[in-house]
């Protein structure tokens, strides 16, 4: 008897040690990056309600592996910018049957009280990245397949023949309730989206854009809309203006010089309280060597008086000091 009760009592204390471990915990920031016990790149945002969401994929390559390991995505929030709460993954790849593997740039958008969660997948069956879109209630999840397949395949884009241009996707809801999809590699693709937010409505168009390598984000402000995005390699964040969410796009120079320890440079623009945020990833903690261990930061990001963008100034204290 005394067997069965240590061996129950045991038992038990797995179950609470692991619910415990897939708890939710809530951290002070002390500067860029946010997060220190974790890798976390290509950082996106959502102000909902009062409170800024930042959702990342997760970074898990260590030692001696050179090339990106990811296989699920992150979510953190904040009413303050200061203190954080961190959240259990709220979506996996293995929540895409269809898909393989590589939890690559996402963003949640929300419409009609649901959140829609874009995200860049490695196919199953189709060569190549491909696009998936999640669904939840909340914000922090849990996510399910909204689609039941992917929503761009790599064979649905003929502009160039690399197999890795379906990726980095950004949404927004127009000033008309509209919805635009815009995502890609060397090519900027756009496209309609229906209003259930899971099917195209029309043609994939393709932006001109000056020395366009990936991650577009595509905000509107004052009757500009902006859409930044990585360029060269190592990647700077360049952007362009226009007057209407297709362009024409007038190409305006540098925002962000490169992120430190990082070739990549992926970011995400958000108002929130009063203030504009630009939220990217750098390699600043990293102590595996190479550049696929990245970490999201949040500096502060300033307009002229005509509109344009100031350059962003990257801070190792960030927006706590």
């Amino acid at each position: 008897m005394k067997k069965y009760i240590c061996s129950l009592a045991l038992v038990f204390g797995l179950i609470n040690y692991s619910n415990q471990a897939n708890a939710q915990q809530t951290f002070v920031a002390n500067g860029n990056p946010i997060v220190t016990d974790k890798y976390t790149a290509d950082p996106a945002a959502l102000v909902d309600n009062g409170t800024l969401y930042v959702f990342a994929g997760h970074d898990e390559a260590l030692d001696n592996k050179e090339f990106y390991e990811m296989h699920e995505w992150l979510v953190y929030s904040t009413k303050d910018l200061k203190t954080w709460t961190a959240y259990p993954s709220p979506l996996n790849v293995k929540a895409f049957s269809w898909a393989k593997d590589d939890a690559w740039a996402s963003q949640v958008i929300k419409r009609n009280g649901k959140y829609y969660w874009y995200v860049a997948i490695s196919h199953g069956t189709i060569h190549g990245k491909s696009i998936g879109v999640a669904v939840s209630d909340n914000p922090v999840g849990p996510y399910k397949d909204a689609l039941g397949k992917a929503l761009i395949t790599n064979d649905m884009t003929k502009e160039t023949n690399i197999s890795w241009d379906d990726i980095d996707p950004t949404v927004i809801v127009d000033k008309d309730g509209q919805a635009w999809l815009i995502w890609g590699n060397t090519k900027c693709y756009y496209a309609k989206l229906k209003p259930n937010m899971i099917e195209l409505d029309g043609p994939i168009g393709v932006f001109d854009l000056p020395h366009y390598t990936e991650a577009p984000w595509i905000n509107y402000r004052n009757g500009w809309y902006y859409l930044s995005y990585a360029s060269g390699f190592p990647e700077k964040i360049v952007y362009a203006m226009s007057k209407n969410v297709t362009g024409p796009w007038t190409y305006m120079g540098i925002l962000n010089e490169l992120a430190g320890n990082s070739n990549t440079n992926h970011q995400a623009i958000v108002d929130f309280k009063g203030k504009t945020y630009f939220i990217y990833h750098n390699g600043a903690i990293n102590t595996h060597g190479g550049s696929f261990r990245r970490s999201f930061c949040v500096d502060e990001l300033h307009y002229n008086s005509d509109g344009t963008m100031k350059r962003i100034i990257m801070t190792s204290e960030g927006v706590t000091k």
